[in-house]
């Protein structure tokens, strides 16, 4: 997986647009960030709740890893790129845009294949 894979499917939700926060790429719907990439694109982040965080981190741990601090025990989930792979990312980020959207649109579910 490559900061670019991970670019192009953050762009796949609806809504979905990439924007600069903190001079690095983020991905927003609604106005909301659910994921962003890290100021040299070596790792991504995505904004979990922290039982998906304990989901993924269970699962791939190679490919998962809690943001340190605060932000990582609210879910802040780091994705280490070289070590995940694009179903299980999809999934994750899958959570972390229906999080964000669930207060945006309606029918926050449907999701572009």
């Amino acid at each position: 997986m490559t900061a670019d894979d991970f670019r192009r499917l953050a762009l796949t939700f609806p809504e979905a647009v990439e924007q600069s926060h903190m001079n690095h790429p983020d991905f927003r719907v609604g106005g909301r960030i659910f994921a962003t990439l890290s100021a040299d694109e070596e790792y991504g982040v995505l904004l979990l709740s922290p039982e998906e965080q304990t989901h993924y981190l269970a699962a791939e741990p190679a490919g998962f890893s809690s943001v340190p601090g605060g932000w990582g025990r609210k879910g802040s989930t780091r994705v280490h790129l070289d070590n995940v792979t694009g179903v299980i990312l999809r999934e994750a980020m899958t959570a972390a845009w229906k999080k964000r959207a669930s207060k945006h649109l309606p029918k926050a579910k449907t999701v572009k294949s």
